[in-house]
């Protein structure tokens, strides 16, 4: 998983706990809608200014957040088959 993604299922799974639209979060935190959104889809990386906009926003450290999304990228990689190594 990449860490776009992970980020945003993170982003998605602690909007969701709060109970935000995506409209309110985007509001609460000074960012455009359609912006969250595309960090949720994960085609967006969020900038350091914006995980600081976010964070406390969601009810969270910039670092808990971050160790949220590291955390689903390590279950992630675990849970994916392991490549068999090409003969040479």
């Amino acid at each position: 998983m990449e860490p776009e993604e992970a980020f945003g299922r993170v982003l998605r799974e602690l909007r969701l706990a709060r109970q935000l639209s995506q409209e309110a979060l985007a509001f609460e935190a000074d960012l455009q809608r359609n912006y969250v959104s595309l960090l949720e889809r994960g085609q967006n990386s969020a900038s350091l200014k914006t995980l600081f906009k976010l964070a406390p926003v969601l009810g969270v450290s910039v670092s808990n957040l971050l160790v949220q999304v590291e955390e689903l990228m390590k279950m992630s990689a675990r849970s994916r088959p392991k490549r068999k190594s090409a003969s040479t």
